[in-house]
């Protein structure tokens, strides 16, 4: 019996302290039963008592492998992790009188991160008197939006927060780079090539 860990996650075998379970599963006939009639069954079957629903009235049990049992609830819960994906956040930084060599650079980047599947968070700093350039710092970013158009979307438009105008833009669903090729026509609704008469 394994009922030696101090820390389970389940209550099982002889930790299961109530005078009966209904018992659910493959192999036996579902019912209640006498916790200890449960617990001879499966030592009967060299298995485990596993207390799977503790609020029901009575507790619900299975008799199983525990340890295969915390094996598949840790491989579900893995899959569950990688099916949740994990959005990350790039951030990048403009003043409001960026020269075009500055610029393109990090355009390459942004191109970059949303290739990689992030977002990116593309704001123009405006400090002190600079405030003033809000309407630059705006055309900049809507043009920043418009050279990363085939890479991604228009999540947030341009708003001011405080110092910072920001924009926010979101991976692209489907690749704009390659548009995709015209179906071929059917053959037999291609015109049967004319006899001339030449030979070639």
């Amino acid at each position: 019996m394994r009922n030696d860990r101090s820390k389970e996650q389940f209550r099982i075998n002889e930790r299961i302290a109530v005078p009966e379970v209904r018992l659910v599963g493959d192999n036996i006939t579902s019912g209640v039963y006498p916790t200890s009639k449960a617990l001879q069954m499966a030592e009967d079957m060299g298995f485990d008592l596993v207390e799977i629903s503790p609020n029901a009235l009575p507790p619900v049990c299975k008799i199983i492998d525990y340890q295969k049992f915390l094996y598949q609830q840790k491989k579900r819960q893995k899959e569950q992790k990688a099916k949740t994906v994990k959005i990350v956040v790039k951030e990048i930084r403009f003043g409001p009188q960026t020269d075009d060599h500055d610029y393109n650079f990090k355009l390459r980047h942004a191109k970059e991160f949303l290739e990689d599947g992030a977002k990116v968070k593309a704001y123009v700093f405006f400090k002190g008197r600079s405030i003033l350039f809000k309407e630059q710092g705006e055309v900049l970013l809507y043009r920043f939006a418009n050279d990363l158009e085939d890479y991604g979307k228009v999540e947030q438009f341009p708003i001011l927060e405080g110092k910072r105008m920001i924009i926010m833009m979101s991976p692209s669903t489907k690749k704009t780079s390659q548009s995709p090729k015209p179906p071929a026509a059917p053959k037999s609704e291609q015109p049967p090539p004319k006899n001339t008469g030449e030979k070639v």
